[in-house]
């Protein structure tokens, strides 16, 4: 990709409207520090002194995040938080980034519980923060049809808004989030109706049931979708990627950890990228849903198949180097990757 074609295709990013549907969540990061340990006196046991507190949008909330770094015009979140004290601060987290984040679509309702990923840092002089194990808070029961009710209006009306829409389903156990059989039809629906409405799919549960849509997976679930018992080797996955694009009708994009990621378009097109090599300490927490977010921002913008993998592998090199936080990038850091690499002429 040469500077000019890339300065071209992120110039349109300030122009897009984006809908994220998915389950948001509360990421709660409890900065402990270490040189103020305790031991309780009541239990003997250790006592762990938190002196910062910071929350921002996860799950579906770090797409946002990442679209929001990348100067859309407009990131929509479809969803829902409890009305609880999470639910409080996930809003507030969601305000702060200003008027690019309308909220118009995002539901508090006191039918839930706000979707949190608590977690404590123990934070060292002079080297990252060590994570601690988390605490979740999640619903366990079905989400109730009147909450279902509200998402699918909402996507009605989104739908004729937007330049692409990006699902995302994150919790555990089917139909107890956003992302529920009833809203699956409703997706369906609308991509039959606007075949040519971007609408990218990922779900930490796979895909497979899901409507036909635009879908990003690994390497484990694009055997599971098409019934490789035996797991799909990176060497395998493009033909196999491409007779998956050309049944469904739709683009496929698999990633595949060191080994990069890949693309297939039902045309035919199949394009390969690598990752880049590791700079340093990496967390790889956040990489897929900065993938996720360039690849409908690319893709959305005008980009090729091949321009978009390399975008989306950009971002996510960038990503997995931030420590103790789900990192995002922006344009410039883009920029300023792809030419360090010579990716950018």
């Amino acid at each position: 990709m040469k500077k000019a074609r890339f300065q071209e295709i992120t110039s349109r990013y300030a122009k897009l409207r984006i809908g994220i549907v998915g389950d948001f969540s509360l990421d709660r990061y409890l900065e402990i520090d270490t040189a103020r340990s305790e031991t309780s006196i009541e239990t003997g046991l250790p006592v762990h002194n938190v002196v910062n507190v910071r929350g921002q949008p996860g799950a579906a909330g770090t797409i946002l995040n990442n679209l929001v770094a990348l100067a859309v015009k407009r990131a929509y979140p479809v969803g829902f938080c409890g009305k609880d004290g999470e639910g409080y601060e996930l809003q507030h987290a969601l305000r702060e980034k200003g008027p690019a984040v309308p909220l118009d679509f995002f539901l508090p309702t006191g039918l839930r519980r706000t979707f949190t990923y608590c977690k404590p840092l123990l934070m060292h002089p002079g080297r990252p923060p060590e994570e601690l194990s988390r605490l979740d808070t999640k619903n366990w029961t079905p989400t109730p049809p009147p909450v279902e009710e509200q998402i699918i209006e909402s996507l009605g009306r989104l739908a004729r808004e937007v330049d692409a829409l990006i699902v995302l389903d994150q919790v555990d156990l089917a139909d107890t989030g956003v992302v529920t059989r009833r809203v699956l039809e409703e997706l369906g629906r609308l991509s039959a109706a606007e075949p040519e409405l971007l609408i990218l799919a990922d779900s930490r549960r796979g895909l497979r049931g899901w409507p036909p849509l635009t879908f990003k997976m690994n390497l484990n679930e694009l055997a599971a979708m098409t019934g490789r018992k035996g797991g799909i080797t990176p060497a395998e996955a493009g033909p196999i990627a491409l007779e998956f694009a050309r049944e469904t009708g739709r683009r496929v994009f698999v990633t595949m950890a060191e080994q990069g990621m890949l693309g297939a378009s039902p045309s035919g097109e199949v394009e390969k990228v690598p990752s880049f090599p590791l700079r340093g300490p990496i967390d790889v927490v956040g990489a897929g849903d900065s993938v996720t977010a360039n690849l409908a921002v690319a893709l959305a913008a005008g980009a090729t198949l091949r321009e978009s993998l390399q975008l989306a592998s950009t971002a996510a090199s960038l990503v997995i180097h931030q420590l103790g936080t789900t990192g995002t990038a922006t344009v410039d850091q883009l920029q300023e990757l792809l030419i360090g690499s010579m990716t950018v002429a």
